[in-house]
């Protein structure tokens, strides 16, 4: 026994050795090039929280942004360019610092517009270099900032409103004020751990003079509540030291959300938009008296609705009588508040408007598509095009070549575009398959079918891609059955082995065999049915908002197993994990089996895996309810076990899950705070930051042919990093090598030259895969000293060409696009367009050799051609003869060219030297020869003279190369032409050179003039 023992603690000590040697390596050292590219879209782009212009400079204005950080534009809005993306991308506030607004800007975290899918933010940061470093200034549990006021004379002096969190009690709310530029905090107005801070608005003209609206609210799963006794209108006229409520005017009973506005050229008037119990007080109110009394002045609906959406007043900075309000269509006063009418055609749902600082008709709106302009009062509006600040829910890639993405976004419909394009991503490449609030689209996996539906299953459509056509196919209530709830973002799922299988979750699981035509439920309520959360019709508190974005107790994720047919999968929003071995026969709940999360948190994805038939991951978030902890679960034997696979460095709660379809222990998790990716199974994991921003990643995919990992962000649009497997071939045993060659899948020669790159400067385009080789390889530590280089050699060993090596530790990435070394062209006066064009080298295999240092390293990459080529080999070989003619020809040309200018310059030299009769001959009929290879006089414009040899042959050459098609016939007869010219000028400057050039070496020797020196072929090809 003691023995046994021995051996037991000798085992478990070895195993702990092993443990603590294993190499790990952590963010960029693990990812090292391995970038994301960004394919928006723009032209939906998403919503806008807050619009903020710079004091005294017209041309500068700020965008937050619900999801996609803080966009800056120094264009008057044509465009704007990101300036915050290493932190929260849920924006509440953006202020600029009135003394200083080129350089200092304060930025509030956390949405401000509490519908049910805001994201959270961690603080208020500030800027004092215009936005390219950030620092932190505290407010880390806030959620979400609403407002911040600088003094205009003593910037110290600070402001910031806390609206708090939106799920839970907290203690981080209300007014808070600072006497030292943000360094420490005094809380000055503070009502309850439900009551936040809605809008901190300073008097313009008095900064003493300060109003605060308080909001009592709280959202949850499956119910919304504005308003109490607790909401209120304070003013303060000490610097917010002290506050009073002003409500004279104002109808007696509860309060919900209030905005409130002052006027900047005079701040005795106040505008005022009341969320009331007594509905026909709702409204518009006006005072006169700086807040002492008000008067309803409107009650229109634009006005009023959703008030928790939209409470933001912009008053004309000129003209105190033109106001308008956020709403639905956006609402705009031009009599003092007396009467709207709407702004023009632009996306609905208006978030902040902003004046243009010296012309009133110029105005910026923030929407839930974008960001609009106007030039004439908001009559017209023009959307900002190069905001990819889109928010998808769910995302989806098919198989085609290059594949498509699919999904559904915020208030924008459903979409689907192409992972490349010529030219890049425009656009004109998106197509609209859905409306509304879009959420999953689905592609049949082997029919050009799409599934696509707007927000809680009003209408699930099947697009027929070819015929144009679409059906309704969402599951309806039947007899013997409750009435349905389906989630606000119904579930939907395709089956792998069998095509035309879709299926659909409500409280039940709906199945279908025919693509939706037909509806079978196969399963009894998997939720809790939990009556006391299923009041969605009372849900709003003051103002009544039943969107359908609170229905719960319902079916959310649906994932039927690769493997076996048979294993179903099914997650609910009220916390249980169902699964079916048998088809739906029967059900098992494994909720129970879970340890660590608190119950009834909501089971936002379910991943079976490839790997196991009973293995499967299981996301849980709570953040409805206030818990913020990610929570992430295995299980391989069909939920009876479930362990934890997140550790500490994940920061942020999860909504995705996707694992590698080859190496189980590759994992990649979209968070609400960005991508972590582990490489063992969740013992670690790494934040990818590799442009690629901390935004919520709402939904994951894997496209099986190219490996490229696929992300539905909720506020940066699709970010796509592209080929993943080198990640998944890092074991203990690679990372151990000084230097290890990842596999790399072979270069396809794509003979398609489409047109693309129509879309003008101010639109966004999103950037393209690369089509070329790549050359992957780890290194464990950075190259610093030495000499490191690279090469592509064909078979023989012969250099083709030279690449820069990447030295940094971990992954590096060179790229080589098939191409060697343009010719060099023939010196004239002009440019020689032919030598901007490098020729392809032919399909095979090449030699990769790495020198590093004293050591050498060496792999091979490997080009093929097009498999949907139509050339044939005979084709090719004529192509790559042409071609290397043409290259031959140009540098031939290119040498007698040099010599001829040595030749001329010792000649002119011989001339000046007193042996003119026997320099002047040469240098005649090298002069008339030369101007018939290449152009001497004019320039590369208008002035360009008649094109001569050189340029004939590279235009040709140019042609050829930059092609595939092997020569056509007047090609190669325009070639022999050009043969013909070229062996005529060699034999003529041949001539010159046996004939004349002799007579003035032996006058040079006589006069003891240098030889000509003239450089190898070789040396000057090289030089």
């Amino acid at each position: 026994m003691k023995k046994l023992l021995t051996l037991l603690m000798c085992g478990a000590m070895a195993m702990a050795t092993a443990q603590e040697g294993e190499i790990t390596l952590n963010g960029k050292e693990l990812f090292g090039d391995m970038r994301a590219r960004h394919i928006g879209p723009a032209l939906m782009s998403g919503r806008i929280i807050d619009m903020e212009g710079h004091p005294t400079n017209g041309r500068i204005l700020y965008a937050g942004t619900a999801g996609g950080g803080v966009w800056k534009s120094a264009n008057g809005g044509a465009s704007f360019q990101p300036i915050f993306d290493d932190y929260a991308q849920s924006i509440g506030k953006v202020k600029v610092d009135p003394k200083d607004p080129d350089n200092t800007i304060w930025v509030g975290t956390g949405e401000i517009w509490t519908r049910n899918s805001v994201s959270v933010g961690d603080g208020l940061y500030k800027t004092t270099d215009g936005g390219v470093n950030w620092k932190k200034m505290g407010f880390e549990k806030s959620e979400r900032i609403s407002s911040i006021e600088i003094h205009p004379e003593n910037t110290n002096i600070m402001y910031v409103g806390v609206l708090g969190a939106l799920w839970s009690d907290s203690d981080e709310r209300g007014v808070y004020r600072s006497e030292d530029g943000g360094v420490t905090w005094e809380k000055t107005l503070y009502i309850d751990q439900t009551t936040g801070c809605a809008d901190v608005i300073m008097d313009p003209n008095d900064p003493n003079i300060l109003y605060a609206s308080m909001w009592e609210f709280r959202r949850q799963a499956w119910g919304f509540n504005s308003g109490g006794d607790k909401s209120a209108l304070y003013k303060s006229a000490d610097g917010g030291k002290t506050w009073n409520k002003i409500h004279n005017g104002f109808p007696k009973g509860k309060l919900g959300r209030i905005a409130v506005a002052v006027a900047p050229s005079n701040s005795q008037i106040l505008y005022a938009v009341l969320e009331t119990e007594d509905e026909t007080k709702r409204g518009l109110y006006r005072s006169d008296d700086a807040g002492s009394n008000w008067t309803l002045l409107n009650s229109d609906f634009g006005l009023v609705v959703r008030p928790f959406y939209f409470s933001r007043i912009v008053i004309d900075p000129r003209n105190p009588d033109v106001v308008v309000k956020g709403g639905l269509l956006g609402s705009i006063s031009r009599d003092g508040g007396k009467t709207f009418k709407n702004m023009g055609n632009m996306h609905a749902d208006i978030h902040d408007i902003l004046f243009d600082l010296n012309d009133s008709d110029r105005m910026y709106v923030g929407t839930d598509g974008g960001v609009y302009r106007t030039w004439d009062g908001a009559a017209t509006m023009e959307i900002v095009a190069n905001m990819p600040v889109s928010q998808f829910y769910h995302i989806s890639v098919d198989n085609a070549e290059p594949y498509n993405v699919y999904g559904g976004l915020q208030d924008n419909g459903s979409w689907y575009g192409p992972s490349s394009s010529p030219g890049g991503v425009e656009a004109r490449d998106w197509n609209v398959v859905g409306y509304g609030d879009g959420f999953r689209v689905l592609p049949h996996p082997t029919k050009k079918i799409l599934y696509s539906e707007m927000q809680g299953a009003q209408n699930v459509w099947r697009y027929d891609m070819d015929k144009q056509q679409t059906k309704t196919i969402q599951p309806l209530q039947v007899k013997g059955y409750d009435k349905l709830r389906f989630n606000w973002n119904a579930p939907m799922a395709t089956s792998e082995a069998q095509p035309d299988r879709f299926y659909m979750g409500s409280q039940y699981l709906h199945i279908s065999e025919d693509m939706g035509n037909t509806w079978k439920i196969i399963s009894p309520d998997l939720t809790t049915n939990d009556k006391s959360k299923q009041n969605q019709a009372e849900s709003g508190g003051l103002s009544m908002d039943n969107s359908g974005a609170e229905n719960h107790c319902t079916i959310f994720t649906i994932a039927e197993s690769p493997l076996n047919e048979k294993v179903i999968w099914v997650g609910t929003d009220d916390g249980n994990i169902q699964v079916t071995k048998d088809g739906g026969k029967t059900w098992t709940n494994t909720t129970a089996n879970l340890s660590g999360v608190p119950a009834n948190t909501w089971v936002y994805h379910i991943e079976a895996s490839v790997h196991g038939e009973g293995t499967a991951y299981a996301v849980l978030e709570g953040h409805t309810s206030g818990d913020m902890n990610p929570y992430t679960y295995k299980t391989t034997d069909y939920g009876q076990t479930w362990t934890s696979i997140i550790t500490d460095e994940v920061y942020g709660f999860v909504r995705n899950i996707q694992e590698d379809y080859e190496n189980e222990d590759l994992l990649f998790l979209g968070t609400e705070f960005g991508l972590y990716v582990t490489i063992n199974g969740g013992k670690n994991w790494n934040q990818f930051t590799n442009n690629m921003p901390p935004v919520a990643v709402h939904f994951i995919d894997l496209q099986k042919q190219t490996n490229d990992l696929v992300m539905g962000t909720h506020g940066r649009g699709i970010i796509i990093i592209d080929d993943i497997s080198p990640l998944r071939q890092i074991n203990q045993e690679v990372l151990a090598k000084d230097v290890h060659f990842f596999e790399s899948k072979p270069m396809i020669m794509k003979e398609t030259s489409p047109f693309g790159g129509t879309a003008t400067e101010m639109e966004f385009v999103g950037a393209n895969s690369s089509n070329n080789a790549q050359i992957r390889y780890y290194l464990k530590k950075k190259h610093i000293f030495g000499k490191m280089t690279m090469e592509i050699q064909d078979p023989s060993g012969v250099k083709l060409i030279e690449l820069t090596p990447g030295k940094s530790k971990g992954i590096n990435i060179v790229t080589w696009n098939g191409l060697i070394k343009q010719p060099k062209m023939a010196k004239g006066k002009t440019l020689a367009f032919g030598g901007f064009t490098s020729p392809r080298v032919p399909a095979g295999t090449y030699n990769v050799v790495m020198t590093k240092g004293k050591d050498t390293y060496t792999t091979t990459v490997t080009l093929k051609n097009d498999p949907n080529s139509i050339l044939t080999d005979a084709d090719r070989a004529q192509y790559y003869r042409t071609v290397a003619k043409l290259y031959d020809m140009s540098q031939e040309l290119a040498y007698m060219v040099y010599e001829m200018d040595e030749i001329l310059l010792k000649a002119e030299e011989v001339s000046k030297s007193g042996g003119n009769k026997v320099a002047e001959g040469v240098i005649k009929d090298l002069n008339a020869l030369k101007e018939t290879l290449v152009i001497t006089t004019g320039d590369n414009y208008v002035a360009s003279a008649e094109p001569q040899l050189r340029s004939k042959i590279g235009e040709l050459y140019s042609k050829i190369a930059s092609g595939f098609e092997p020569p056509s016939a007047s090609e190669l007869e325009n070639l022999s032409l050009l043969d013909e010219r070229f062996e005529k000028a060699k034999n003529d400057f041949s001539y010159i050179k046996s004939k004349k050039v002799p007579k003035m070496e032996k006058y040079m020797e006589g006069k003891g003039i240098t030889n000509i020196q003239l450089k190898t072929f070789e040396e000057f090809i090289e030089d």
